[in-house]
């Protein structure tokens, strides 16, 4: 299957590279949006990954906080909530995927700028402010996905700034052999290709998105706040 599997990846890249010229010129948010979410979920049929949603995000302006396993776990919150999602700047070089990300309207950090975080908030604060979808991983990293890591508060800043809720969500890959799938896992050596096999030739690799309950941001205190996002997706993952 994986072979086959590669195949149907190339196609529907290259269809997203079609939409990519098209979607985003001159059309409402909301039809971008829904050519996202269908994109999305198909590129994750074309991967043998099966999709299962607990929870409903909420319509309009917020900011997305999710545990980091994957690339792939890009692919899985625009199946469910489109976003635009904070980013490491190398992802805009990455062949193809970087032309599609960015068209996506993905913001890009710069990390070895101890000061670029601050451009970035700015960015953020404003995405909110007019009505987006902002997406990002406070782990910074990523991890195995049998715990998280610890949860920096920067980032979460642009709500408070933006007095716009965030909305946690949990992720969770599972296989047909483990409850917590190795296969998902995009960490360490591993190399993009490596990953994407591992993903291809997992069998019934399936990634579970449960989309908690709205948390007020205005005025809060971000490390309580992430603490809170912390505490609230750890058990939902130790639910699951």
């Amino acid at each position: 299957m994986g072979p086959w599997r590669l195949l149907g990846i190339v196609g529907h890249i290259v269809r997203g590279l079609w939409l990519a010229r098209i979607a985003y010129v001159d059309r409402p948010a909301d039809e971008r949006d829904e050519t996202v979410r269908r994109w999305s979920q198909q590129m994750l049929k074309v991967l043998g990954v099966t999709l299962v949603v607990k929870g409903h995000p909420r319509p309009g302006a917020k900011l997305v906080v999710s545990n980091h396993v994957s690339w792939l776990d890009i692919v899985a919150i625009n199946s469910v909530v489109p976003s635009r999602f904070v980013s490491k700047a190398e992802v805009a070089g990455w062949p193809v995927v970087g032309f599609m990300v960015t068209a996506a309207g993905t913001l890009y950090l710069q990390r070895e700028r101890r000061r670029d975080a601050m451009r970035v908030l700015g960015l953020m604060s404003s995405a909110l402010q007019n009505g987006y979808t902002v997406a990002v991983f406070p782990e910074g990293t990523t991890g195995d996905g049998h715990k998280l890591l610890h949860f920096h508060a920067n980032m979460l800043q642009a709500a408070i700034d933006a007095k716009e809720p965030v909305q946690p969500v949990a992720l969770r890959y599972c296989d047909e052999l483990h409850d917590i799938s190795p296969a998902a896992a995009f960490v360490g050596d591993t190399t993009l290709w490596q990953s994407l096999w591992g993903v291809v030739t997992a069998r019934q690799l399936t990634v579970h998105v449960t989309v908690l309950p709205l948390q007020a941001a205005s005025h809060a205190d971000r490390r309580a706040l992430a603490e809170l996002l912390s505490s609230q997706i750890g058990d939902a993952l130790d639910g699951n």
